[in-house]
C-alpha cells in the first residue's frame, strides 16, 4: 500500500532527510520509504523506486516529498506520522538551543550574530543555490557549496565572480574541505600541515589527506572544486583561484591536484598556472596521459599522488608501486589460493566512494579487461562488475552508504550465495560525519558470505581497503581489524587492493604485477 504527503516550502538538507527516511523504513510493515525534495531529478528516482504517487506530482525543488510502501494502509499512514513526529522534532532542536535563543534563518541575521565569519557553507536545491551563493559571495564570504544539481551556467557565474574578489566557491556538490587545519562535509581528522590540495572530489581528496597523515605529513589546505571544474564549460576557473592561492600561502609548500581528466582547453590553462608556481605540484589525473613536457609530477593513483609529494617534500626518490609489501603480497595470494573449493570467475566491487571506485575501474579494466559497471562505458559479457553505490539509483530515500553501511551489507550477504562471484572488493570510508562503525555491519555480512560460499563447495575471497585515520571517530585501527577479523584481506591502499583483487583471479599476471612492486 502506498502512502504520500507533500510538504510545500519545507526544505531540509539531504542528510537529515535521509535519516528521517531510514528510521521509517524501520516502522513495522514498511517495506520502502523516501523522503526527498521535489527536483525534476528526484520525482526520477521515485518513479523508478515505484513511489511516485499521483499527490506529489506538483512538488516543486523547494517542497518535501514523503512517501511510504507498506503492506497495509493503517502501516503506511503509522510510518507517514512517525515520519511527521521526527520531522517536527528536528524543527524544534533546529529552532532552539535549549535556552530560548531563536536559530538565525537568513545570513544576514547569522552574519549580525558571527560579523567575524569568512566563510558560508550552502546546502540548498540546485535551483536555489546560485542565489544564495551570491549573496554569501558578496558579503565577501568563502562558500562551501554542498548542493547539487546546480546549472553549469551558475556555477560559472559564482566562480567567476568569487576568482575576481579573491573568494573561494568550492563546490556545486562538494563533500569535502580543509581550510586552515578545519574540515568541512566529510573529512577524515588529519593534521595541518605543509600539503595543499585542490579536488574535484570528496573521497579522492580523504584518501590523500589520510595517505598523508599516515606518513606523518599534513594539509595547509583542502579546497574542493567540484566535479565539473575542469570542463571545458567552466575552464578550471576555482582549480586556478586554488592554485594560485596554494602558491601564495607560505604555510603550503607542495600542491596536490586530484580529478579526473581535464579538458583539453583546460589542461592548456592549468599547465601554463603549474609553470608559474615555484612549488612542486603532483596531478593525479584519473585515467588523463600527459604530454611529455607537461609540467608537474603526474602519477596514476592517489596513493601515487601521496608518495610523490612527500618525495618533493622530503627530497628522497620516488617511483610508482604496485604493492607496499611485495613480499606479504604474495604470502597472502599464495594462502588465498591453496583453500579448498570452487572459485567463480567474477569480481564484484561494491563501493562507497566514488572516485576510489573510478580508480579500480581503471585498474582493474588494465588487468582483466572490460568491467561492467554504473560509471559509464558499456562491457556486456563481463564476469566483473563494480558498482558505485553513492550513486543516485542507490540512495533514493536511503542514506548514503557512508552514513549507513546496511544495504552494502546485504549485497556482500548475498554476493556469498553467487557462483560467478570469485571475489569481492569494497572499500571503507571513515571519518567525521560517516557512519560510526561502518566496518560491524560489514564484517558480518563478509563472514556470512563466505560461510554460505563455503557451504556450497566454493571459495569466496574478500579483498578491502581503507580510508581513514587512527584520529577518526570510528579508529583506523579498529575498523581494518573488525574486517580481517571476518577474513578480508586488507590492503593499505585502494589501488593495491584492486591490484590484490585482480591476481587472486589472475595468477597468471602475477610476476609482471609484482615485478614492480
Amino acid at each position: 500500500m502506498l502512502r504520500a504527503i507533500l510538504r510545500a516550502s519545507y526544505y531540509r538538507d539531504s542528510v537529515a532527510l535521509m535519516r528521517v527516511a531510514q528510521a521509517v523504513r524501520a516502522q513495522p510493515g514498511v517495506s520502502e520509504a523516501a523522503a526527498l525534495m521535489g527536483t525534476p531529478a528526484n520525482h526520477e528516482i521515485l518513479a523508478g523506486a515505484g513511489l511516485a504517487d499521483p499527490s506529489l506530482a506538483t512538488a516543486g525543488p523547494a517542497d518535501l516529498m514523503l512517501a511510504v510502501e507498506a503492506d497495509s494502509a493503517a502501516a503506511a499512514d503509522a510510518a507517514l506520522a512517525h515520519a511527521a513526529c521526527l520531522l517536527d522534532e528536528r524543527d524544534r532542536q533546529r529552532d532552539s538551543d535549549g535556552a530560548g535563543r531563536v536559530a538565525p534563518r537568513t545570513l544576514d541575521a547569522a552574519l549580525r550574530e558571527m560579523p567575524d565569519a569568512n566563510l558560508a557553507a550552502i546546502s540548498v536545491p540546485g535551483a536555489h543555490a546560485k542565489l544564495e551563493a551570491m549573496r554569501a559571495l558578496r558579503h565577501g564570504l568563502h562558500v562551501f557549496l554542498f548542493s547539487d544539481n546546480v546549472p553549469i551556467a551558475d556555477e560559472l557565474d559564482l566562480k567567476t565572480y568569487a576568482a575576481a574578489r579573491g573568494l573561494l566557491c568550492m563546490g556545486p556538490d562538494c563533500g569535502t574541505a580543509y581550510l586552515g587545519g578545519v574540515g568541512l562535509g566529510f573529512a577524515n581528522v588529519v593534521p595541518r600541515g605543509r600539503v595543499g590540495c585542490i579536488a574535484a572530489s570528496g573521497t579522492g581528496l580523504q584518501a590523500v589527506a589520510s595517505h598523508l597523515a599516515a606518513a606523518g605529513e599534513g594539509i595547509s589546505h583542502g579546497i574542493g572544486v567540484g566535479g565539473r571544474d575542469l570542463s571545458a564549460e567552466v575552464g578550471g576557473a576555482m582549480t586556478l583561484a586554488a592554485l594560485g592561492a596554494l602558491t601564495a600561502d607560505p604555510r603550503t609548500e607542495a600542491i596536490v591536484l586530484i580529478s579526473k581528466p581535464p579538458a583539453r582547453q583546460t589542461l592548456r590553462a592549468l599547465e601554463g598556472a603549474i609553470r608559474g608556481t615555484k612549488k612542486p605540484v603532483v596531478l593525479c589525473c584519473l585515467g588523463a596521459r600527459p604530454q611529455a613536457d607537461a609540467p608537474g609530477i603526474w602519477v596514476e593513483t592517489l596513493e601515487d599522488a601521496a608518495l610523490a609529494v612527500l618525495g618533493a617534500l622530503r627530497g628522497g626518490a620516488w617511483s610508482p608501486r604496485a604493492f607496499a609489501d611485495a613480499s606479504a603480497t604474495r604470502a597472502r595470494l599464495a594462502q588465498v589460493r591453496a583453500q579448498p573449493g570452487k572459485r567463480g570467475a567474477g569480481l564484484l566491487a561494491l563501493y562507497s566512494g566514488g572516485t576510489l571506485a573510478y580508480e579500480t575501474k581503471l585498474l582493474l579494466e588494465a588487468l582483466l579487461g572490460k568491467v561492467r559497471s554504473n560509471l559509464g562505458g558499456e562491457a556486456p559479457g563481463s564476469p566483473h562488475e563494480i558498482l558505485d553505490l553513492g550513486d543516485d539509483e542507490f540512495t533514493v530515500g536511503r542514506p548514503h552508504p557512508m552514513l549507513d553501511p546496511e544495504a552494502r551489507a546485504e549485497r556482500v550477504r548475498a554476493a556469498g550465495a553467487k557462483a560467478d562471484v570469485g571475489v569481492l572488493l569494497i572499500d571503507l570510508v571513515l571519518g567525521r560525519g560517516a557512519h560510526s562503525d561502518p566496518a560491524g555491519p560489514l564484517a558480518r555480512a563478509i563472514e556470512q558470505a563466505r560461510v554460505a560460499a563455503r557451504d556450497a563447495g566454493r571459495t569466496l575471497t574478500v579483498v578491502a581497503s581503507v580510508v581513514g585515520t587512527e584520529r577518526d571517530p570510528q579508529g583506523l585501527t579498529r575498523q581494518v581489524g573488525a574486517l580481517e577479523a571476518a577474513g578480508a584481506i586488507v590492503l593499505p591502499a585502494n589501488a593495491q587492493a584492486a591490484r590484490c583483487a585482480a591476481l587472486v583471479l589472475r595468477p597468471d599476471l602475477e610476476a609482471k604485477v609484482l615485478a614492480v612492486a
